[in-house]
């Protein structure tokens, strides 16, 4: 069997699912007994949304209407409206001091997740025309993506409006916008990010934890204490699965952000070295199928959204093992998150979708 770049594509999608589930029940089975006793467990909510998204996946990569233009602008629209919907007391809900969830009967979403795959495929529609002569910086890109940021930035959720922010400007980056854009950008980066830090103390103290976590190893630096302490002795091949210590309410809530702590206490370096490999192989998949793209709307759209899959999941990486201030972003496919999993499903299919559009083109 010829192993085309649309399956390498979905095999890794597939196989990161799978990972998941299996670290979603090591890692979060105690944890849920303890904390949700009488609830399902998190394995088996995480096994049945990812039956859910496979179907949903099917349906939409045999859906046109979803590599069209109009279709996304509609969207955006409406992941505008639901962002501002979840800041009203009462329809959005409020988690860890973020007011970022909006509840439907038994289940919740979150409208940033929704909101950051409606900008970046509005934004590639609209780049792609732009003719090389007039690739000059517009304004109402940016007011594309400004008005997503503000409104999350309300809820708040930095690490959603970092990894927005971040993915466009590759998405510009591999447009060819001018190089000055970059120099502006960084600078009102460095002053946005420091009136975040004023207005918000915590996040200094997220950073003082990054330099120092065993200054406050009780408080701000807990997370990456316990994330060190599961790393740190599990040496090449881990403890072996199902065997880690610090799932026992050492690190809170390890089945979300830190479960590739999890995963190297278990498995070990050479184990987090595999799902590190089923990452590269799925943007370098990614990058081959916007390679193969005849229109350049299709080529921005596949690479604005294989670019934010694989910044995530470095984002989150990065934080796990030290080398960034905690930031609270899932790791793709593999952190518990039934809506997180099926959102990362809807862009496995979009890219699919592109690609089959590709191939009846040709």
């Amino acid at each position: 069997m010829k192993f085309t770049f649309k399956r390498l594509f979905i095999i890794s999608a597939i196989l990161l699912s799978v990972v998941g589930v299996l670290f979603v029940y090591s890692a979060g089975t105690y944890w849920s007994s303890i904390h949700y006793e009488g609830d399902m467990p998190f394995y088996i909510r995480q096994s049945i949304f990812l039956v859910i998204a496979l179907i949903v996946f099917m349906f939409i990569t045999n859906m046109p209407i979803f590599t069209e233009e109009k279709t996304w602008v509609i969207l955006y629209v409406i992941s505008l409206v639901l962002l501002v919907l979840v800041l009203i007391p009462g329809i959005g809900l409020s988690r860890n001091g973020s007011q970022s969830w909006i509840g439907l009967g038994p289940l919740t979403m979150q409208p940033a997740e929704l909101v950051k795959i409606t900008t970046l495929m509005y934004l590639s529609f609209l780049l792609s025309k732009v003719k090389n002569s007039e690739r000059v910086v517009q304004f109402k890109h940016f007011l594309i993506l400004i008005i997503p940021s503000a409104l999350i930035m309300l809820q708040p959720d930095f690490g959603s409006v970092f990894i927005l922010i971040v993915s466009a400007f590759i998405l510009l980056f591999v447009a060819r916008y001018p190089v000055k854009l970059y120099v502006g950008v960084i600078a009102l980066g460095v002053i946005g990010l420091v009136g975040l830090i004023i207005s918000a103390p915590y996040r200094l103290q997220r950073i003082f934890a990054f330099i120092d976590p065993w200054g406050d190893p009780l408080g701000a630096g807990f997370q990456g204490v316990q994330s060190m302490l599961a790393i740190g002795p599990a040496g090449l091949l881990g403890h072996g699965f199902g065997d880690s210590r610090q799932k026992f309410l050492y690190l809170p809530e390890p089945q979300n952000d830190f479960i590739f702590s999890i995963i190297l206490e278990e498995i070990g370096l050479l184990g987090g070295c595999f799902v590190l490999f089923l990452f590269g192989m799925f943007i370098y998949s990614g990058v081959g199928l916007a390679m193969q793209s005849t229109q350049s709307s299709q080529f921005y759209a596949i690479v604005s959204l294989v670019s934010m899959i694989g910044f995530q999941a470095c984002l989150n990486i990065g934080v796990v093992i030290g080398i960034i201030p905690v930031t609270g972003v899932t790791l793709p496919f593999i952190s518990y998150g039934g809506t997180s999993l099926m959102i990362i499903w809807f862009i496995v299919a979009i890219v699919v979708s592109f690609s089959n559009r590709t191939e009846t083109v040709k």
